[in-house]
């Protein structure tokens, strides 16, 4: 059945009627910004599934969820629309550094959490961690899985929309980031001084040219070497809040293998970590990983793609230039010293900085669909749902957050 016209035309800007020859040229128009009409408006979920070709991702996405926008208590982390829009609108250049991290209700991959990060104009490199971010320097289960998925089109960054296929996307969280230098020797306990001078680079110098690079650069560079040393200056973070990824040497597969692997991957084992190193660089089987993180092998959103979109593991209009292979496993881990935590009697603390700031932050827990709410619009999973169209969907049961 063809798809109604309303899905497939362009609509912004809408098609220059023609004129008629005249002997004389009559005077430009000033051009308006593209005007919504609600009776004609696309669902975001269209938009998102490329049936309804918008130019300007960033006004449609602004305009449908400020209509979205729900009040929440004062306490709760929240960004306003125009800042969400002036946040987007401020890295949409070739060296732009937008992250965001979407909490991901799919109906057969279940609950996740989606971290895009932007590396050019145009693209952001993607994972999937099942069970979200760490965020407890203590917890039994400090290593996760990151799941590296397809290269997205930065507009994806903006999303926040649901349908019965794809399930729910939220924004958990959304700000820019930092790529910090790799420590010099990870093998040692990190000092609780700060010793490295980018430890405390913050959101005032972030962006800016460091060391002859901007922060997409250092984002593929680190890329490329296999390890990620990234600070996330958003809205629900706290400040200071890094994180290291980086990707064993027995993942490393290629593109035409991650085409093909689908079933029977194999299952890490692993053992409790001890609290007394925070190095990075030790093997993979010597963190405890939750054994429900472990075995995702159905952890793949895209399967139904078009096999140029597999080819590439980029979807039109994006394009991997970084060299993004789907489905490899990377192993993240909580930079406690970074992030401003010292180890004392055993136990990371909460450190004073030399500025006389308190360094870390509170410990929280990634807590599901039913409690987290957006930052963007204050929506549950489930208004966001209601709101699309989605009444009745009924996503994958059994996802459990880390607890300990």
């Amino acid at each position: 059945m063809d798809l109604p016209s309303s899905l497939s035309r362009d609509i912004s800007p809408p098609r220059a009627p023609k004129r008629r020859k005249t002997s004389e040229a009559p005077s430009p128009l000033p051009r308006a910004e593209p005007r919504y009409d609600a009776r004609n408006d696309p669902t975001l979920a269209a938009v998102e599934a490329g049936r309804a070709k918008i130019e300007d991702h960033l006004t449609c996405f602004k305009h449908h969820l400020a209509k979205a926008s729900r009040i929440t208590p004062l306490d709760g982390a929240r960004l306003s629309i125009n800042g969400f829009a002036s946040l987007y609108k401020s890295n949409q250049h070739q060296h732009g550094h937008h992250f965001v991290i979407h909490q991901h209700n799919h109906p057969k991959a279940g609950v996740h959490y989606d971290l895009r990060l932007q590396f050019s104009a145009t693209s952001s490199v993607s994972w999937a961690f099942p069970k979200g971010l760490p965020g407890n320097p203590n917890s039994r289960q400090l290593g996760r899985i990151a799941i590296e998925t397809r290269i997205h089109n930065l507009w994806n960054n903006l999303i926040e929309s649901a349908s019965m296929k794809t399930g729910s996307l939220l924004i958990w969280d959304t700000g820019t980031y930092t790529v910090l230098s790799r420590k010099k020797d990870e093998k040692e306990m990190p000092s609780p001084q700060l010793t490295d001078n980018e430890s405390d680079v913050d959101e005032r110098t972030s962006g800016r040219l460091r060391d002859g690079k901007h922060e997409n650069e250092r984002l593929i560079e680190a890329f490329k070497s296999r390890h990620i040393r990234l600070r996330l200056h958003g809205t629900r973070l706290s400040k200071n809040y890094t994180i290291t990824l980086r990707l064993p040497s027995n993942n490393e597969i290629s593109q035409k293998s991650a085409v093909r692997r689908r079933q029977n991957r194999p299952v890490a084992r692993s053992r409790r970590p001890s609290h007394t190193s925070d190095s990075d660089i030790a093997p993979l089987t010597t963190v405890n990983i939750d054994q429900d993180e472990v075995e995702v092998d159905d952890l793949d959103t895209d399967s139904e793609e078009d096999a140029l979109t597999c080819t590439r593991n980029a979807y039109p209009g994006s394009t991997n230039s970084i060299g993004s292979i789907h489905q490899r496993r990377w192993f993240v881990l909580l930079d406690r010293q970074s992030s401003g935590f010292s180890l004392e009697n055993g136990r990371w603390m909460r450190r004073l900085l030399p500025n006389g700031e308190l360094g870390g932050f509170d410990p929280f827990l990634v807590t599901g669909r039913d409690h987290e709410r957006s930052v963007v619009t204050g929506r549950l999973a489930s208004e966001v749902e209601s709101d699309e169209g989605c009444e009745g969907y009924i996503g994958r049961r059994g996802w459990k957050g880390i607890e300990d």
